[in-house]
């Protein structure tokens, strides 16, 4: 195996009952305790705490399998991490907020910080899939198990939980996991004028025709690619962090060893068949 390509046995880590949803086993909180704006592309503007419109009293929505053809984005881009059903399930022992309406609020609120823990989760069962970070694994696992006990703590413990401060301890690690991943991608690639050596976080790269640019071990961290052409473009060792692909178009990219994408950022991008995927991620159906 070469210092670039991902272990196969990490795959568990991300295993569909613990970091992706399962919408079987929560409580509609998404459709709930968030914030929406019909602007945003949600069906209307709503408070949180209010239940969407669509949301059914089996706690599905009625609208699930169109969301895209009748242009719900907002909808299609939001991923809990699986935070909602280990709130569901774990945190409150299976009693929805509908039976136990005095649980409500502090369900939703729990909810919220769920899922900033969940995506930390995914994050660190990402970067221990690349061998060229294999030096910060030890720590990397270490985190992880600390982040994952964050998560079993009661509600009430979870409400007192400063996310903010743990969140910059993990994010030291992701950085850490960037640089040596990117490095390794870079590594032996012959000097181009047409390349930036790194586009910086924040990059603003809407509509940008990217096709003919050497993208691998890029720093594309909450960069904006909005309708940007990446088609055919190779983002192995690319850090994409918070990156913005809504409307990119990705047919023919190679996104098997990019670092950190999630099916949020996939869901709002246009693909097809052709794009290669992480085997941790779903091609959307609307591809």
């Amino acid at each position: 195996m070469s210092e670039n390509q991902k272990y196969s046995e990490p795959i568990a880590d991300k295993s569909p009952s613990n970091l992706q949803a399962d919408c079987a086993n929560c409580f509609g909180l998404c459709c709930v305790a968030l914030y929406f704006s019909a602007s945003e592309g949600f069906p209307t503007d709503k408070d949180a705490g209010q239940p969407c419109i669509n949301l059914q009293p089996d706690f599905r929505c009625k609208v699930h399998k169109n969301l895209t053809e009748i242009g719900l984005k907002g909808c299609t881009a939001f991923d809990c991490f699986g935070a909602g059903q280990k709130v569901s399930q774990v945190s409150f022992g299976g009693h929805d907020w509908r039976a136990a309406p005095e649980s409500a609020k502090q369900m939703f609120q729990v909810f919220l910080i769920m899922r900033q823990l969940h995506e930390l989760l995914w994050y660190q069962a990402d970067a221990l899939t690349f061998a060229s970070a294999h030096s910060a694994h030890d720590t990397i696992r270490s985190m992880r198990e600390k982040t994952e006990n964050l998560t079993l703590l009661d509600p009430n413990s979870l409400m007192e939980l400063n996310v903010d401060a743990h969140r910059s301890k993990v994010n030291e690690l992701l950085v850490k996991t960037s640089e040596l991943v990117r490095a390794e991608a870079r590594r032996g690639q012959k000097p181009s004028s047409g390349r930036p050596r790194s586009f910086g976080r924040g990059a603003d790269l809407i509509g940008a025709d990217l096709r003919k640019t050497d993208m691998k071990g890029a720093n594309l961290r909450g960069a904006c690619l909005i309708a940007a052409n990446l088609k055919g473009v190779d983002l192995t060792g690319a850090d994409v962090i918070g990156a913005d692909f809504r409307d990119a178009v990705l047919s023919g990219a190679n996104l098997t060893k990019c670092l950190f994408l999630t099916q949020a950022q996939i869901s709002v991008a246009k693909g097809d068949a052709s794009t290669k995927l992480p085997p941790t991620l779903t091609r959307p159906i609307h591809w």
